[in-house]
Order: structure tokens, then C-alpha cells, then sequence
């Protein structure tokens, strides 16, 4: 069998049973229903969460996936990615020896066949949740082929190797993510590049590995290959990496990237490429100057942003509006055709996987168990948190100080660095700080930024703070564990307490102290 998807090379065993979990090589699909309840085109997050609790809830669901089930999360995105992430920091962790007492400082050596391997078993391992297998046994019809809209009551599925199936449909979901945004760059169609999709099928460390996009996937993948003994030069247009993240933190982040040797080549313009017997040669300008730069590189990945899966949907047969961005939707994630709803990377400027899966369950309440105006739910009342998983990590929820003042709210800022913070010390952690937004005047929570090494983690206290209404006055009356890196939001909360201390209130406690001890 050829197997054209590249989450599938080397088809070594790992990925075989990847393969028979989320794209079994003798699936039959099912004879369809006469109408189905729900039909949900993808079978990333979106459309697994979407199907599996319509299913759960009684309604007849069929869902079409054209390539692997578990979508880009799974197959070539938060799952591979972090697997490279927890081995390049053990690959790190021992250039810190000699901070901790350690005589010698020296990295542990990389075999990066072996961390591959390690990968696509560790992979394969968590995709029964997102099988075929498991949704049949939930009660959803899953067909393999490429969905296109024949009408506003009809979905085709095509397949090579099985007769075309029409799926009659009451309500739609689209959840067909995105992809790659492939930028137009002179040259690079000469090029051999690597995207998401193909970079985990390496199996061969590159000497020299380019990345054009100073991104969240970007600088994950640039600082993982740094770590494993690339030498990696990474091309981005901005002045500084994570160019929509915090400037205070993301300068946390780059500083870190020049201190492990990764070549930075920021305000990267006028790129063009090159192939030569050396490898790719990458040519650009910097910023305003038009210095001009070169490298070479042996692998080139491109990491510039993402663009919807909208190809061979036929959308227009649905009468569903869409655009460049994907899929046109209204607050309540349905489209132009009010059957049609869309969820996930297809339509959402938020494309992280536990968007997609709040987004679903938004569009199941939506479609199925609301009636008009009542029981409906908005996407815009979704707090969606997000983090990307550098070292230090950087997360972030809630409105950054510009987006507050675009809507006229005022606020008040409160900083906690790291370098105060005991088990940040202890563990020679303390570059880095949590930042808080509050209303001005009020300890009600509007933003925060943490830049840290478990940021990603952290950043949850404050998104249930904020979700549930309690201010940081209340987080900083709240016993933390000592000693930990979450007693750095605690600290905050004394920030906040302090500034109540009204000359007022200083009268009173004075007035206090003395009925209970004298003057």
C-alpha cells in the first residue's frame, strides 16, 4: 500500500498502529442513515468533540474525515510537538549542572532517531481516543473520502477505493481546520521545505535547520532543534519573536534563544531562496537599513501562520459564505445557510485545540437543543487561555493593555518577577514575571501575562478567576503551597491589598492597635 500522508513516514510499526486507529487501511464505511441528525465534516477536535456528544446525547451523527482522525492536534501538532519539547528540555536540563553543584555541565547526548522513535510511539499510543473504532462503538457513522456540500441538505463523500456516498443532513458542522500557510517567496519552488506536516517524519537530525515565522510554532521548533544540535537560524519580519505576545515577555523569551546559540535574523525582509550544492541559501534585507544578510541552511521550515481547509467543500451549493480567513460565521458559529455551522481552525481566529473544543460545544447546544434565541450560546463569551511552550513558556488570557484601552477601560498593571519568588530561586528559574491587569481602582481581573517555565500551567488560576468572577483581592486571602511558582499570583494579590491601605484605613488600624495594646 502507498501511503501518501506524510504523518505516515517512516512506516515503521508506531505508525502502522496509528494508522489502523485513525485510518484503518480495510474500513468499510457504513451504509448511511435515510437523514441524519448531524452530519460533521473533519475529524479534528472540533468535529470529534462535536460528534461524539451529539452522538452521546441521541442524535444520529455521521462524521467524514478525508485523511488521519485526531486532525492536526494529534497527528502533526500538539501531540508530536510536545513529545520533541519535554526531550529538548531534558537535553537542556543539563547544560544548567553546574548552577545545581554539578561538576560537569555537559548536555546529554542526542540520538535523534531514538526521540523520532519515541514520538510516533508515544503517538500512537493516544490515538485509540480519537479512533475510528471508539466512535463507531459511541454511535457515530465515521466515513473516510472527501466531504463536498451536493446541496443545503446534502453532503457526497468521494473515496478512491469505495463507491461515492450521499449523507442527507437536518444540521451540518464543518470542522475541517487548516494547514500551512505557504508564503509567496521567491524561490522556494525550487526548494525542498518542511511544514508541520512533514517535519515529524524526519528522521535525521539537520546540521542546520532555517525557520522562517518567529511564531508560537516557530520558536517551539527552532529552540527544540537548538537543543538537539542543530545550528538554527530563525528568519522573522518583526523586531522580536512572538511578535503578538506581551513586548516585556517575549524579550524574556528571545534573550533565552540568543543565550542557547539559535542566530536570530529579525526584521527579515525581501526573503529569497536558493538551492545550491551547499543546501538552501536564504538572502534577505534587514529592517530599514537594507542590510543585506544570507545564510545557509541543509532544512528550511516554514512557520508563517495558518489557512483554512476550504478546497473541494463546494461550500457554495450550502450557500456558505466564506472568505481568506475560512469559513464566515455569526456569534453563535453558524453560517450564511442557517443549517451550516463551522467550528474550530476552519472559522475561528483562536486556532488552538481547546478553542476547537469549546467552539464544539457551543455549536452542539446551538444546533441541536436551542430553539430560536432561547438556550443559545456565543462564542465571544468563551475566555480562551493560551500558551506556547518555549522555555520559559509564555501564556496568556484575557485582554493585553492596548485591546483595554481600544475599548475605553481603564486599568491598573501589577508585576511579579520570578527573582522573588522562592521556589523560582531554588530551582535557578528566575527569569521571568506574572503580570496582572485589573479594572482601574477594582481587583477585578481583566488580563494577565506569565512568563515561565510552567506558564502554561499557571495561567489557569487566572482563567478560573476570571471566569468565575473573583477578584485578586480574594487570590491573595488564598492559602498557596509554599514553596511554589504559583505563590508568584498569590504575591500579587498583596500587591493589590496594599494599595486599599487608604490614609483612612491607616487611621482606623492605628485606632485599633491602641484599644487592643495601648499606645
Amino acid at each position: 500500500m502507498v501511503h501518501h500522508l506524510p504523518q505516515l513516514i517512516p512506516f515503521d510499526q508506531h505508525n502502522r498502529d496509528l494508522e489502523s486507529n485513525v485510518h484503518p487501511p480495510d474500513w468499510k464505511n457504513p451504509n448511511p442513515a435515510s437523514n441524519y441528525h448531524l452530519v460533521v465534516i473533519g475529524a479534528g477536535t472540533a468535529g470529534l468533540v462535536t460528534a461524539a456528544a451529539a452522538a452521546g446525547l441521541g442524535a444520529r451523527v455521521a462524521l467524514i474525515e478525508r485523511d488521519l482522525m485526531g486532525g492536526d492536534c494529534l497527528n502533526v501538532g500538539c501531540v508530536p510537538s510536545k513529545s520533541l519539547i519535554a526531550a529538548a528540555r531534558f537535553a537542556a536540563s543539563g547544560q544548567h549542572g553546574k548552577k545545581m553543584g554539578f561538576a560537569s555541565s555537559d548536555s546529554p547526548r542526542i540520538h535523534f532517531p531514538e526521540v523520532m522513535e519515541r514520538m510516533r510511539k508515544q503517538r500512537a499510543q493516544i490515538s485509540p481516543v480519537d479512533s475510528a473504532k471508539r466512535f463507531k462503538e459511541l454511535g457515530v457513522d465515521v466515513f473516510f473520502g472527501q466531504a463536498s456540500f451536493v446541496n443545503d441538505q446534502t453532503i457526497s463523500v468521494q473515496s478512491a477505493s469505495q463507491p461515492a456516498t450521499n449523507l442527507k443532513f437536518k444540521k451540518a458542522v464543518v470542522a475541517s481546520g487548516a494547514r500551512a500557510k505557504i508564503p509567496e517567496i521567491p524561490g522556494l519552488g525550487q526548494v525542498d521545505f518542511l511544514t508541520n506536516e512533514t517535519l515529524f517524519s524526519l528522521t535525521e537530525l539537520p546540521p542546520r535547520l532555517g525557520v522562517i515565522g518567529g511564531g508560537p510554532i516557530g520558536c517551539e521548533i527552532a529552540q527544540c532543534f537548538t537543543r538537539f544540535g542543530s545550528d538554527v537560524s530563525l528568519f522573522e519580519r518583526g523586531a522580536n519573536v512572538l511578535g503578538r505576545e506581551d513586548s516585556e515577555a517575549a524579550k524574556v523569551v528571545q534573550s533565552q534563544f540568543e543565550k542557547e546559540g539559535m542566530s536570530l535574523f529579525l526584521e527579515s525582509n525581501d526573503l529569497t531562496l536558493e538551492k545550491t550544492e551547499h543546501g538552501i541559501l536564504v538572502r534577505g534585507l534587514k529592517g530599514k537599513t537594507g542590510k543585506p544578510f544570507a545564510a545557509t541552511v541543509d532544512k528550511l521550515l516554514i512557520a508563517v501562520g495558518r489557512t483554512p481547509n476550504l478546497e473541494n467543500l463546494n461550500l457554495e451549493s450550502a450557500n456558505v459564505a466564506c472568505n481568506a480567513h475560512g469559513i464566515v460565521v455569526n456569534d453563535s458559529l453558524q453560517t450564511s445557510n442557517p443549517k451550516v455551522f463551522a467550528a474550530g481552525d476552519v472559522c475561528s481566529k483562536y486556532k488552538f485545540t481547546h478553542a476547537a473544543d469549546f467552539q464544539a460545544r457551543i455549536v452542539i447546544q446551538n444546533a441541536l437543543f436551542s430553539i430560536g434565541p432561547l438556550g443559545r450560546k456565543k462564542a465571544s463569551q468563551l475566555l480562551i487561555p493560551r500558551a506556547t511552550y518555549t522555555s520559559p513558556e509564555i501564556a496568556h488570557v484575557g485582554l493585553y493593555p492596548q485591546e483595554a484601552k481600544e475599548q475605553s477601560i481603564e486599568i491598573d498593571t501589577f508585576t511579579q518577577s520570578f527573582e522573588h519568588v522562592d521556589r523560582a530561586i531554588l530551582e535557578s528559574a528566575e527569569e521571568g514575571f506574572v503580570k496582572i491587569h485589573t479594572r482601574k481602582g477594582t481587583d477585578q481581573i481583566i488580563g494577565a501575562t506569565i512568563v515561565a517555565e510552567h506558564a502554561g500551567d499557571l495561567i489557569s488560576e487566572v482563567s478560573v478567576a476570571i471566569t468565575n468572577k473573583i477578584g485578586l483581592s480574594k487570590i491573595g486571602a488564598t492559602i498557596h503551597p509554599y514553596p511554589t511558582y504559583a505563590d508568584a499570583i498569590r504575591k500579587l494579590g498583596d500587591q493589590f491589598n496594599k494599595t486599599k491601605l487608604t490614609p483612612l484605613n491607616q487611621k482606623i488600624l492605628k485606632w485599633l492597635l491602641r484599644i487592643n495594646v495601648g499606645r
